[in-house]
C-alpha cells in the first residue's frame, strides 16, 4: 500500500464513519478498487481509532461531564448542578447516570454481537456489502418517518423528553451490533435504533457517537495481536498518514452530520446509498 492510497482510504474512512453510509463497506470496496488484497483488519480498526479521536475532541465537554457524574456516583456525592436543562445525556446527574447505564448495556450487547460477526466478516463478498447499503437506506428512511410522527405526538400531548431508558439502550445495542457488518452503517443503524425506540433526535445523534467509543476501543484491543504483521505488510508511514487524513476529515464530517441530524435530514443519504447499492450488486 502506498502513502497516497492510504491517505485516500483515510479520507474515505473519515467521510463514511460519521455520515450514515458505512465506513467498513466503503473501505472494503475502496481496497478492492485499488487492487489491495488481504489488508489486515487491524488497519481498518486503526483508521476507526483515528476517527474515534475526532469524536472525543468534538464531544469533550459532554464526555467530561459524564466522567464527573460517574465520579460523584461511585463516591456517593450528591449534586444538584444543572449543566444544561436541554441536555438529555448529562444535563443533570440523574440524566447522566441513565446515560452511563445505557452506554454499559449497549456496549455489552454490541460486543457480544461483534465477537460473533468478526469471525465471518473477512469472508463476506462485495455483493453483501452493497446489499448492506440498501438495508441502511431502509433504516434511515423508516426511522426518519417514524421519528417525525413521534415528535408530532409528543408536541400535541405535551410529553416531556426524558433520558435514555434501559429498553432504549437494549435496542441501540442491538442496532450498533448489527452495524458491525460491512455495508451496514454503524452510525446510521445506531441513530435509527435510537430514533425508532423514541429517543430525542439530538440526543440520538450525540449518544450514537459517544457509545461508539468503547465499541471501537474494544475492536482495537481485540486486533492488537496483529500489530506486527500489519506494519510489516503495509508500512508505518502509510498507516500514519492514513490515520491523520481519517482524523481531519472525520472531525469535519461529524460536525456536518450533527447539523443534519438536528434538522432531521438523515434520509438524504438514502439517495446516495440506493443507487450505489444497486450498481454494486450489478457490477461487483
Amino acid at each position: 500500500m502506498t502513502i497516497l492510497q492510504s491517505i485516500l482510504l483515510g479520507i474515505l474512512q473519515g467521510v463514511a464513519e460519521f455520515l450514515p453510509i458505512s465506513s467498513s463497506g466503503h473501505l472494503q470496496l475502496g481496497q478492492e478498487l485499488f487492487g489491495l488484497s488481504e489488508v489486515p483488519l487491524l488497519y481498518d480498526v486503526c483508521l476507526h481509532l483515528a476517527t474515534l479521536l475526532a469524536v472525543i475532541i468534538y464531544f469533550r465537554k459532554k464526555i467530561w461531564n459524564l466522567l464527573k457524574i460517574f465520579g460523584r456516583w461511585i463516591t456517593k456525592k450528591s449534586s444538584t448542578e444543572i449543566h444544561d436543562s436541554e441536555d438529555l445525556l448529562c444535563g443533570t446527574d440523574e440524566l447522566g447516570k441513565k446515560t452511563i447505564i445505557a452506554i454499559i448495556i449497549a456496549t455489552i450487547i454490541t460486543g457480544s454481537i461483534g465477537i460473533v460477526t468478526s469471525k465471518f466478516i473477512p469472508d463476506l463478498s462485495s455483493k453483501f456489502v452493497c446489499g448492506g447499503f440498501l438495508v441502511t437506506s431502509f433504516l434511515l428512511i423508516f426511522s426518519s418517518i417514524l421519528e417525525k410522527r413521534q415528535s408530532k405526538l409528543k408536541e400535541q400531548n405535551a410529553i416531556p423528553e426524558k433520558g435514555i431508558s434501559i429498553v432504549q439502550s437494549i435496542v441501540i445495542g442491538f442496532a450498533q451490533g448489527f452495524g458491525t457488518l460491512p455495508g451496514i452503517s454503524r452510525s446510521g443503524s445506531t441513530i435509527a435504533g435510537a430514533l425508532i425506540s423514541g429517543v430525542n433526535r439530538k440526543a440520538a445523534g450525540e449518544f450514537s457517537f459517544i457509545v461508539s467509543i468503547p465499541a471501537i476501543l474494544g475492536a482495537f484491543i481485540l486486533e492488537l495481536k496483529n500489530l506486527g504483521s500489519m506494519t510489516d505488510s503495509i508500512g508505518a508511514l502509510p498507516i500514519i498518514f492514513g490515520c491523520i487524513a481519517s482524523f481531519v476529515v472525520g472531525y469535519l464530517s461529524l460536525a456536518f452530520l450533527m447539523k443534519l441530524i438536528r434538522k432531521g435530514k438523515l434520509e438524504w443519504f438514502a439517495a446516495y446509498l440506493i443507487p450505489v447499492g444497486i450498481l454494486g450488486l450489478i457490477f461487483f
